[in-house]
């Protein structure tokens, strides 16, 4: 990756001077390679500056110019990866409160919600994903596949045909006796022995890869109904029961339309959306908190949650599967890891999504906390202020249309891994940029998505 980087910015001397010095650069890397030793960035690094290149001069001014690409990728990655997971304040305690529990005046049952919620989103999206399963990506690729090649580079366990060119460059220049780690060599050497667990590590994989593809159908559809069916607050029940679900189709409709036009373009188009909409949340938490209950931070403690089970007992554990839509989507920042970087990604949800999604669901507690008279419409809109609640679902509506496009990326790029170990028919695959390697469009999934989302 460095060296395609070096080569082809190449430098601004003369121009037969530098082309000898490439040609020591390759000469070297081959040396290294046909002694069977790896040729990491470092090396290369020191190779470069060891043919007299000072590192220094306008050919590497470059410093500013990748901390600005690393903050525009990191901007797209807002109207692409995080639109799903930042909607979740729309439908997380609507769902959680829908039949098994009650919200009381001891406030246990919301306290314990918001407790729950923290935890979840601190534990799996931030430390889980941000700083753990983003690292271990495939070449820059990211999703269920990309690991699954990751464990058959390392250990022969894979029953599909090696069709990329990393692996096979892999297979041909390696160390005749390279020496394993002891820690690490007992697993392999389990795993190579069982010829069941790669039958099971294989059904595994397509069994994940499956639920995600089907959380790109529900997803879009689940996302939008929430949003638009704020509308039930202005509007009598005749009329909200013939509205909402035609518009919800014609935003599908129209969302799939834009797929053609790339990952870039869309993320340019979606980014400012859902930066409003993050802003709008996180304002509107402030106001609740400061205005409503301004010690709803204490209900952050884990004793909370021991609190809501102890006294929802059945109830709170089947809703549960509610408080676990509140990290619905953070698979994208995975799946999506090829159309962005790993910097971006996590720039994007540690300073921005991950604080505004916190304040969001403390202001919805903090404002429920003090009223008990609206049990049967929990939910988003009720904490927002009457005055502001036709612009906020303006922008919740197009937030929600956002939040689709993060798994339908996601959808894109495992449907690509997959055709390209053997597990997919041959799809037509078109590359949207002509910098960013991962950002592709499938017609055919795309529309086969459009279909069953309309339909479901």
């Amino acid at each position: 990756m460095f060296a395609r980087k070096v080569f082809m910015k190449g430098a601004a001397g003369d121009h037969e001077y530098i082309n000898l010095k490439i040609n020591a650069i390759l000469s070297s890397c081959f040396l290294l390679a046909h002694k069977g030793l790896f040729v990491s960035d470092a090396d290369l690094w020191r190779v470069w500056m060891a043919c007299g290149f000072s590192g220094k001069g306008t050919e590497w001014d470059c410093r500013k110019e990748s901390w600005k690409t690393l903050f525009l990728l990191a901007y797209q990655s807002l109207g692409v990866v995080y639109g799903d997971l930042s909607t979740s304040p729309l439908y997380v305690y609507k769902s959680t409160f829908a039949e098994d529990i009650q919200h009381s005046d001891t406030n246990e049952e919301i306290f314990g919600v918001l407790s729950f919620v923290f935890w979840t989103l601190t534990l799996v999206p931030l430390f889980k994903y941000v700083f753990v399963v983003l690292r271990a990506d495939d070449n820059g690729e990211g999703g269920t596949f990309a690991l699954y090649s990751l464990i058959c580079r390392h250990a022969k366990v894979s029953l599909l045909p090696n069709r990329q060119v990393a692996d096979e460059a892999l297979s041909t220049y390696k160390l005749e006796n390279a020496p394993e780690k002891k820690n690490s060599s007992r697993v392999k050497m389990y795993l190579e022995k069982h010829k069941c667990l790669h039958t099971a590590l294989l059904i595994l994989v397509l069994l994940g890869t499956c639920m995600v593809i089907g959380d790109g159908v529900l997803t879009p559809a689940i996302s939008v109904f929430s949003a638009v069916s704020g509308l039930e607050l202005s509007m009598s029940n005749n009329h909200h029961q013939y509205a909402v679900v035609p518009i919800t189709c014609f935003i599908l409709v129209c969302l799939f339309a834009l797929q053609h036009y790339g990952t870039h373009r869309v993320g340019f188009l979606f980014a400012p959306v859902v930066v409003a909409w993050l802003l709008c949340i996180s304002a509107l938490g402030l106001y609740n908190i400061i205005y409503w209950n301004p010690h709803v931070y204490q209900a952050l403690s884990p004793y909370y949650m021991f609190k809501f089970l102890k006294k929802t007992k059945k109830g709170g554990w089947m809703s549960l599967g509610g408080i676990l839509l509140c990290i619905t989507g953070s698979e994208a920042m995975f799946a999506d890891l090829g159309h962005f970087s790993y910097a971006a990604i996590q720039i994007a949800f540690t300073f921005l999504v991950y604080p505004a999604l916190i304040l969001a669901y403390m202001g919805q507690t903090a404002y429920l906390s003090q009223h008990h008279d609206n049990t049967n419409h929990i939910g988003f809109y009720i904490s927002v202020p009457e005055k502001l609640r036709i612009p906020v679902l303006i922008i919740a509506i197009l937030a929600s249309v956002v939040g689709s496009q993060a798994i339908i990326s996601g959808t894109f790029s495992i449907i690509n891994q997959s055709q390209s170990l053997g597990c997919f028919p041959r799809v037509k695959v078109v590359h949207t940029s002509d910098k960013i390697h991962g950002q592709i469009y499938i017609p055919e999934i795309n529309w086969m998505l459009m279909i069953l989302c309309v339909a479901g």
